[in-house]
């Protein structure tokens, strides 16, 4: 029984730091909302960030207690940085132009295809190596085909592929026997 509430407790810090700094996050537009007028979140937007954070945090959570690969932690939270900052920055100003540009829409495209082959992998780490790498592959491939339109978010977009791309090598890492 000691060793069970050992084992719960050391992660207890990393949850509360973990956890207090998603709310802080959500917290920091509200406080912002007092001082400028140049913040201007409506409740929708703080619905979407609470389930974008929720998930991101739920996902990594439930990682956490079913490995103890470092590696195969490591890729799962490079993962969900990639998607996570796909989903804000498109959601917030756009990849490509504004976030009006349809362009847009096929950047969520690759992060289906990485949950899609997450599942089809059944989070098994080699699978999971592929489906970062088609991911990024897929991320370059968007943002090179933005240059001409904007070339700035072309080159940034585009360098979200190296994100996919760490994650693919912690995950062949973890594959390792």
């Amino acid at each position: 029984m000691a060793e069970l509430l050992e084992t719960r407790s050391r992660g207890f810090p990393w949850r509360l730091l973990g956890w207090g700094t998603a709310a802080a996050l959500l917290v920091l537009p509200l406080v912002a909302m007092q001082f400028t007028d140049e913040v201007n979140w409506s409740p929708l937007d703080f619905v979407f960030a609470g389930l974008l954070f929720g998930s991101v945090g739920l996902a990594f959570e439930m990682t956490v207690r079913k490995t103890g690969n470092f590696a195969y932690r490591g890729g799962v939270a490079v993962t969900l940085a990639a998607a996570f900052l796909t989903v804000w920055v498109n959601g917030a100003v756009g990849m490509i132009g504004s976030e009006d540009n349809p362009y847009n829409l096929l950047f969520l495209a690759v992060v289906m295809l990485a949950l899609f082959g997450a599942i089809i992998a059944r989070f098994r780490p080699a699978g999971m190596a592929l489906a970062s790498l088609l991911a990024a592959v897929a991320q370059a491939g968007l943002g090179l085909g933005g240059l001409p339109a904007d070339p700035r978010g072309g080159v940034f977009s585009t360098g979200f592929a190296l994100l996919w791309l760490l994650a693919a090598a912690l995950f062949r890492n973890a594959a390792r026997p």
